[in-house]
């Protein structure tokens, strides 16, 4: 045999991949929500405990798919719940202190005319934005 003809062989032994016949099928690594996704979920249940809007199921599924995350990933009740119920509760008692402000720059970031995506949140009944905020009491004393 010549040199180059068993150089040849060597190099196409070594050259071919190893297939296992029992191999098992390759596994997927499921990663955790971005912590936008995560942030905007709580910020949108903050909204509608808060404000009393109806969360728009398909937008909001809309904007999850553009961060790469499904609804079921960022429910309070789904894999990352405790995380999304723990920023949703620093947001909820947030927006209360500040509930006419954060109601209006709510809507009109996810509202039926919202900035950053339309019909996320959406009124309860026709015509109404947000449910009228709680009185103050009156600071001036009884005579």
């Amino acid at each position: 045999m010549s040199r180059h003809f068993l150089a040849a062989v060597l190099l196409a032994g070594f050259a071919l991949p190893a297939v296992a016949e029992d191999a098992a099928p390759p596994r997927t690594i499921r990663n955790a929500p971005a912590p936008r996704a995560l942030e905007l979920a709580a910020y949108v249940y903050a909204a509608s405990n808060v404000c009393g809007y109806k969360i728009g199921v398909p937008e909001f599924d809309a904007v999850l798919a553009k961060m790469n995350t499904k609804s079921e990933d960022v429910s309070p009740r789904g894999p990352f719940g405790a995380r999304i119920q723990g920023i949703f509760g620093m947001m909820s008692n947030d927006m209360a202190l500040h509930r006419e402000q954060s109601c209006i720059a709510v809507a009109g970031e996810y509202g039926p005319e919202g900035s950053i995506a339309k019909n996320v949140l959406q009124p309860t009944a026709a015509g109404e934005v947000a449910p009228p905020a709680p009185k103050a009491p009156d600071a001036t004393p009884a005579k």
